[in-house]
């Protein structure tokens, strides 16, 4: 349904365009013509992809949808990339008198030339830092400014050379389509940047707690400030903010390690890996948090005749929260956890872990790749071994697998399984790196 908004949207100035009536262009003309018109659909759509809405990302998943914005992002890319260079027709600063159709020559203003060369700059610009964002030496938190007032600026740009330039789009019906789109866009940064953080501001947290789990992980648990509740389901996700001003940027985000049934405490299970994760340890209690969520789409299915988990390090966060969820409700059939770490010493809650493979609905597979001289459990990494063995314990296809970690385990680990005939709407996975 996404993917079918989107395109209906991104063809409406086309279908707008061809609905005017204007004598036919030389092929190359209409081609750039329409490119533009597409690619400014796209851009200001991205806006309201980027948003970080639930009514957006709830079926799909906040990857899938981040996933899908970057993908239009790059293709919006390449048909700003062609679009000034695919016109045949010359360019004249003024159309000519007697040429008020714009077939012989394309009148651009001045003032339309500027602001479509400093878009289609910005524009790209825009979409390099993004792809490139890892070894850009700014922190997330600038980059992520940068990125939304650059967006913001470069449609505005583009809305003037549309209506100052565009033969289409000097019509009222499309020129009233690329302000309400724009007006669009405007309200998404609003919502994400003011209506957001103040709703926020009414919901403060406070840190209760911060101790060592394991080597250079934690456990940070948050309780509400106030009479206000949090709702959400085993195995989400929200993004967390501690000891800044819910104005800030400076969130990231983290699963949910406890269950639903907790009561008011949120608990997160954190790996130190620079940035806010390098200061866990300093972190006191009563310190002010925030949190936005709950997303995610890594559910437990009621009706699923078995669950096999596949865990990386942290990635054991929402499996937590899942299975603590089971233990208290009662799990819906036979449940594998397959959980690789690098040494026993990263192993989260081993003893929580021992002490559910006592029941007979739970059994856990550790996996460490660099494993003590008298480890009698898998070796190496979480791969298709590790999926060879969960089979070999009696999963079958049609129960569900979720998965949480690091992107190459997921590559893998879901080639493995559907080289086993496991549908793909068996598999769910969470995902907080796109690229």
């Amino acid at each position: 349904m996404l993917v079918i908004g989107y395109l209906a949207i991104a063809a409406a100035p086309l279908l707008m365009a061809a609905a005017q009536g204007h004598p036919p262009r030389a092929v190359m003309d209409e081609i750039a013509s329409g490119l533009g018109l597409t690619a400014f659909a796209i851009m200001l759509m991205e806006f309201v992809l980027s948003g970080r809405f639930r009514t957006i990302s709830a079926r799909i998943g906040m990857d899938v949808t981040m996933r899908f914005h970057q993908l239009l992002a790059r293709t919006a890319a390449v048909f700003v990339l062609l679009h000034p260079f695919l016109y045949a027709t010359p360019l004249r600063l003024h159309p000519l008198p007697w040429d008020s159709a714009g077939l012989h020559s394309l009148g651009l203003s001045e003032a339309s030339i500027a602001t479509g060369v400093l878009a289609w700059i910005l524009f790209l610009v825009l979409v390099l830092t993004a792809i490139f964002r890892d070894h850009i030496p700014y922190r997330y938190e600038a980059w992520r400014l940068g990125h939304g007032v650059g967006a913001l600026l470069v449609a505005g740009l583009t809305l003037h050379h549309a209506l100052d330039a565009g033969r289409y789009s000097g019509d009222p019906v499309l020129a009233g389509l690329w302000v309400v789109l724009f007006a669009l866009a405007v309200l998404t940064l609003l919502t994400v940047y003011v209506v957001k953080p103040l709703r926020q501001l009414g919901r403060p947290y406070r840190v209760r707690s911060v101790r060592p789990v394991a080597e250079r992980t934690w456990e940070l648990t948050i309780e509400p400030d106030g009479q206000h509740a949090f709702h959400f389901q085993a195995g989400q996700f929200v993004w967390l903010n501690v000891g800044h001003s819910p104005f800030s940027l400076a969130e990231n985000p983290f699963s949910i390690a406890s269950a639903p049934t907790a009561g008011e405490r949120v608990e997160f299970v954190i790996k130190e890996a620079g940035d806010f994760t390098g200061s866990l340890g300093n972190i006191r209690p009563g310190t002010r948090a925030y949190i936005e969520g709950p997303f995610g789409n890594l559910l437990l299915d009621p009706k699923a005749p078995g669950i096999v988990m596949f865990a990386g390090g942290v990635g054991i966060a929402p499996m937590l929260s899942m299975l603590r969820q089971m233990e208290a409700e009662g799990a819906p059939g036979p449940v594998i956890l397959v959980y690789g770490n690098r040494s026993a010493e990263q192993i989260v809650y081993r003893e929580e872990l021992d002490r559910l493979a006592e029941q007979p609905w739970f059994r856990v597979i550790h996996v460490l790749s660099e494993p003590p001289a008298a480890w009698d459990g898998l070796t190496g990494m979480v791969d298709a071994a590790a999926v060879d063995a969960v089979f070999e314990y009696g999963a079958k296809p049609d129960w569900l697998y979720a998965l949480c970690g690091p992107p190459a385990m997921l590559e893998t680990v879901e080639g493995a399984l559907l080289k086993r005939k496991v549908p793909a709407r068996r598999i769910i996975a969470e995902r907080f790196r796109y690229d």
